[in-house]
This record gives structure tokens, sequence and C-alpha cells, in this order.
């Protein structure tokens, strides 16, 4: 086995990347289980209350949408990284990230069996296109990434005026029986037709959420051609303005925006800022957590996000399997019975126990399980898994 499989040496590392990746998929876990609530007719025992009300808008200003954004954003970041480092080793970069994307395909496909919410098809498609761009200026990636997001909200209003007959598969009973029926086959058919029908040919999602997330990672790429996370001491300064600009900014893109819709003011229907708000708060919630981290603020707490960052993969399909046995008829079957605090408390402790369990893992391994198989089929050959006794772990570092 060549050298040029080997793991990346923790030293050189990017921590804050994984740090961002462990918040991410915090909120994703957030997000995924909160959505139980919507799987069904009947919404039994789950009446408001002050505690589930105050973590309902806390998800919602905090986490919705916020953590995929970030996280696609992240992915753009990896793909030109990895880009750059298969170019270095004599591989033909395209060929090389288009066999990773089908294989990413692949654990699209068993995902979205268990979570009719994946969004790892939406990577795999958009990281096949990205490789139009690999070899694209910082300047050429500014500007697609601002006509992306100026012409977002135009958009969004356009789509949202589609008018096409959608098959509710999540509410309709006759589909619910796959869902609660305890039989493996019925609950893959549920969760793959959930997917086709409320993602994959819906507007909303199949055209304005793909225009955000590629606007995601052609910034996310572009951040990797600036050496952005290399360099976040130099840039603290205006680290510091873009954390008052983007605050700014959401706060008055949400108060607009909610004006907008308590009046059901007529712009809605030609210029709809939700995804401005979105990107706004995210870059702030982003910016503030680098801002802790060249500070040398929360190290123990970054610590363990950033083992959970490493596993992102492997984390993120573990919390969808999770929730299929503990929701679904193969499982307890639990559903949407519960209140709002259950299920967002549940994804907040499933993810502490997480990153314990990838803290751990990471002292032994060199990847994540799953991270390590795609790793390995992307190669065509195993790469090291275990670590030896010359890799000794390393606690992150400011940077």
């Amino acid at each position: 086995m060549t050298n040029s499989y080997h793991p990346v040496e923790q030293s050189k590392r990017t921590a804050i990347v994984d740090i961002l990746r462990g918040w991410a998929i915090l909120g994703v876990a957030i997000g995924n289980y909160s959505d139980f609530l919507h799987i069904g007719v009947e919404q039994k025992n789950n009446s408001s209350s002050l505690i589930s009300d105050i973590l309902f808008y806390f998800n919602r200003y905090f986490f919705a949408a916020k953590s995929w954004t970030l996280l696609t954003l992240l992915f753009g970041y990896g793909f030109a990284i990895l880009i750059n480092n298969v170019a270095s080793k004599g591989k033909n970069p395209i060929t090389f990230f288009a066999w990773r994307m089908i294989l990413l395909f692949i654990l699209a496909f068993i995902n979205s069996s268990f979570w009719l919410g994946d969004i790892l098809k939406d990577y795999a498609f958009l990281g096949l296109v990205m490789l139009l761009f690999y070899k694209s200026s910082a300047k050429t990636l500014s500007i697609i990434c601002a006509v992306l997001v100026f012409a977002i909200p135009f958009i969004m209003a356009y789509v949202n005026g589609f008018k096409i007959e959608n098959v509710e598969i999540t509410t309709n009973p006759e589909y619910l029986k796959l869902y609660y029926s305890g039989n493996w086959l019925d609950f893959f058919r549920f969760n793959l037709l959930a997917s086709f029908y409320e993602q994959i040919i819906i507007p909303g999602y199949a055209i304005t959420a793909h225009i955000v997330m590629f606007a995601c990672m052609l910034f996310g790429f572009l951040l990797q051609k600036l050496d952005f996370f290399n360099r976040l001491h130099e840039l603290k300064p205006l680290l510091k303005k873009t954390l008052w600009i983007s605050l700014v900014t959401a706060i008055i893109i949400g108060v607009g925006f909610n004006l907008m819709i308590l009046y059901k003011v007529a712009p809605l229907k030609i210029f709809h800022p939700l995804y401005w708000l979105v990107l706004s708060t995210m870059i702030f919630i982003a910016t503030g957590i680098i801002l802790l981290y060249i500070n040398g603020k929360l190290k123990t707490v970054f610590s363990y996000f950033s083992a959970g960052g490493k596993m992102t993969l492997t984390n993120y399909i573990a919390q969808n399997i999770l929730a299929a046995f503990i929701f679904s008829g193969i499982g307890f079957g639990i559903g949407n019975s519960m209140p709002y605090w259950f299920y967002f408390s549940l994804a907040v402790f499933v993810f502490i126990i997480q990153l314990f369990i990838s803290k751990w893992w990471l002292s032994k391994y060199n990847y994540g399980p799953i991270e390590w198989l795609w790793r390995s089929a992307s190669y065509r050959e195993f790469v090291p898994f275990k670590k030896t006794h010359s890799q000794i772990p390393v606690d992150i570092k400011t940077v």
C-alpha cells in the first residue's frame, strides 16, 4: 500500500472545519427527529407546552435549514481539498470524484430506505455538477455565488407558484400502513416513495433547495481557494465585522419576512427572502463558532465536536437508522405521538452519546466505519483503518 493513502495527520487537519461539521450534524439530528411530528394524520399527546414552544423556536431560528446549508458549504470545501489532493497524487480528479459520487449515491439509497429526508443523494448529484467548475478561479466562483444568492428569492417565489399534483405520502392513511406495518420491505418502500414524491419531484425542493445547496457548495469551494480556514487569525477583524453584519442582516430580513407573511404582502409572490434569512443566520452562527475557537474558548467542548465532525457520515446515517427503530413500526412505533420537546431532547441526547463514542472510536481508528468504507471503495483498496502505536492522538489547538 502506498503512503498516498495514509490518513491525514491530526496536526495537518483543519480542526475548525470538523468542529463546524459537528455543530451542523447536531442541527441535522434535531431537524430530522422533529420532522417525525409530521409523519401521520393524528396528533396525539403532542399539544403545545412552554418548553416545547421554547425549543421549537430555538430550533427554528438557530438550526432549521442553517445546519444543512452549513454542512453543504463544508461539503464544497471538502470537495476542493480532495480534488487538489487527488490531482497532486497523479490521479485524474474527474474520474476519481465521479466514482466517489456514485458510491455516495449507493449510500444515499441505503439511507433513504431508513429516512425519507436523506440529503446524501443531493450531495452526490451536485458533487457531479461541481466537477464542471473544479478549475474555476476564485473570481469566477465569487461571481457565480453572488448571482445565485441574489437570484434565490426571485426563483423561490416563481417556483412556489407552480401548480402540481402532490402525493402526500406521509399523511395518507394507505401509505402510513406501510410505515407502521412492522414489515421491513413495507418500511423501506414507504421511505423511498416519500423521498421521491416529497423531495425529488417537488419543485420547491428539486429546484430552489438545490440552487441554494449549489451556491453553498461553490462558496465552500471558494473558501478553500482563498485558504480561508488556515488564515483565521489574520482574518479576525473581518470575522468580527462579518459577525455583526450577518446578525443585523438576519434581524432585518427576519422582521421584514415575518411582517410580509403576517400581512400577506404581495411581494412574496415575486420575492421570497426565506433563504436570505437562512444564509445570513448560518453565517452569523458559523462566524461566532469560529471566533470562539480562535479565541481559545470551549476547548473541551470543541474537542468533542471535532471528533463528531470527523465521523459526520457515520453519525448521520446512525441517527437515521436509530430513529427508524424508535419511531416506525419496525421498532417501538412511537411515530408522531409525543410532544415536541421529546423529539428535540432525544436528538440532543443521541448526538451527545455520539460525541463520546466518536472520541473513543477515533482514539483507536483513523476513520469512522462508513468513512473508512467510502474512502477504501473510492481508492479501490483498503486504507489503514486501525491506528498504529506511532499515531498518538493530538488534542485540538487554536489555529
